[in-house]
């Protein structure tokens, strides 16, 4: 046999267990390789069709988002008999639990829909490495120097389907089992697994990617203004105060107006700063390049730094944070541990947000971490309405009471005296002054003895409130 078509049969029954396709399926995929066809389209959608019915999908939409429906408008009720007279009644109690068995009767399609997406993303990764090894192969199979390393890249996949038989996974016809006998006994000779039978020609792949936890960090530059300078600070002209206009007389005596005063807000730009020691060695040898692997680790680290600081910086040598400033006004919750006030209702947001101008509040932004985004999700306003809005329904960002919210990390989440939202035009509230983005220092001689070349990688960026009128925070307290 071919190798080309020991290598179509092999995966064809790989992909066909990795989508648990029936045996009716598993076949037709054996006959469409035996045939001698190298595409995989074929094989993909028969793993992907066998998921699911679409038939039974179509039939599950209409019932699914009627209960769907039903149970918020019941849920809505019971919570409404719990606020009214202490507890539900039994009716609409048995009514919700109806529904949930309702809901729960689809619930095996929605796992086979989940499946079915991870099924095809498998078998579609596993089609491009067939069809990779595949087009890696001569046309003349057997002017291949080294084919006896291809086939024990086969062995694996041939016991594994051998292994599905036996346990009756997957059902083998006659001939089906006689062409994977035929294979693994052509694999047998040499094996992966003994580094003198062919072992060390199998050497493990190095993939060069780095895998990284995701970093997060409050996207403050996004929502600010940003001012670039080439001198070692900025001074803002600000006005102090007001005067107040007067009426007068037919022949009164005018007088001076006074009030009017005028301050400066300056910004000055400190330094931060991230040093890595790298061997000599290590930057010849790896595999990567390692300058500008530690240069992206700097700017995303700058970055971390920056929202932790807008939020809560002490304004000594680093950003003023909108938290620590003592200017920046505050509402309480109405519960000494939530935003919820003592109805658990949104009044306390409400009332934040109504307590900044109008004309801050028509460019504002909420800001808030992760957990209690998902606790705004369940406040609703005076008139039981939800205050959180999905984007799809306005065709716009997803809102709360119809402004705009962004994801900081760095906020705190809700407990007694903290400030888990902050609300406002951050545009007219805050300023970063930049003097210098981000500048590499490569110094080879500091630690030139111990091997090492070391890397200076440096900053000179600041910020503060220069409008605390135009932003206020959420208080949990009562």
């Amino acid at each position: 046999m071919k190798i080309s078509t020991m290598l179509m049969v092999v995966g064809a029954f790989a992909l066909a267990i990795t989508a648990a396709v029936a045996p009716d399926a598993i076949a037709a995929v054996f006959a469409f390789a035996q045939s001698g066809h190298t595409g995989s389209g074929m094989i993909i959608a028969s793993a992907a069709a066998a998921a699911i019915d679409p038939e039974e999908l179509k039939k599950a939409i209409s019932p699914v988002m009627t209960a769907f429906e039903e149970f918020k408008l019941t849920n809505d009720n019971r919570l409404k008999e719990i606020e009214r007279k202490g507890a539900a009644d039994v009716i609409t109690t048995e009514k919700l639990t109806r529904i949930e068995a309702t809901l729960q009767q689809y619930e095996g399609i929605n796992q086979k829909l989940t499946m079915a997406e991870q099924q095809a993303k498998a078998a579609k990764e596993a089609s491009e490495r067939i069809e990779v090894a595949l087009a890696r192969l001569p046309a003349n199979d057997r002017s291949r120097k080294d084919g006896d390393e291809a086939k024990v890249m086969f062995n694996s996949w041939c016991k594994a389907v051998v292994r599905a038989h036996a346990v009756g996974v997957v059902n083998l016809s006659t001939d089906e089992q006689k062409v994977l006998a035929d294979v693994t006994a052509e694999a047998k000779a040499l094996n992966v697994g003994t580094d003198t039978a062919a072992g060390y020609l199998a050497p493990t792949e190095y993939v060069r990617e780095i895998i990284k936890a995701v970093t997060l960090s409050s996207p403050a530059r996004g929502l600010v203004r940003v001012r670039n300078t080439a001198n070692k600070a900025i001074q803002i002209p600000k006005r102090t105060g007001q005067f107040a206009a007067r009426r007068i007389h037919e022949t009164g005596t005018k007088t001076e107006t006074t009030g009017l005063t005028y301050g400066l807000e300056e910004l000055t730009a400190p330094e931060m700063y991230a040093l890595i020691d790298i061997s000599n060695q290590m930057l010849e040898d790896s595999a990567f390049d390692m300058e500008a692997e530690i240069r992206e680790e700097s700017a995303e680290q700058f970055s971390v730094k920056e929202g932790a600081e807008f939020v809560s910086g002490t304004g000594v040598g680093e950003y003023e944070g909108i938290l620590t400033n003592g200017s920046v006004a505050e509402t309480v919750s109405g519960s000494a541990a939530t935003i919820a006030d003592a109805d658990g209702q949104a009044n306390g947001l409400l009332t934040l947000k109504h307590a900044i101008k109008t004309a801050y509040a028509a460019n504002a932004t909420w800001i808030m971490n992760r957990t209690t985004i998902g606790s705004v999700r369940k406040l609703k306003d005076g008139q039981k309405n939800y205050i959180w809005m999905p984007g799809i329904a306005q065709g716009k960002p997803n809102s709360i009471d119809g402004d705009p919210y962004a994801e900081f990390p760095d906020m705190p989440s809700e407990g007694a005296g903290l400030y888990p939202i902050a609300y406002g035009d951050y545009r007219r509230a805050y300023t970063i002054v930049d003097r210098i983005a981000m500048e590499m220092l490569r110094d080879p001689y500091t630690q030139a003895t111990s091997g090492n070349i070391r890397f200076i990688f440096r900053r000179r960026t600041g910020g503060k409130v220069v409008l605390a009128e135009a932003i206020r925070k959420l208080k949990c307290s009562t």
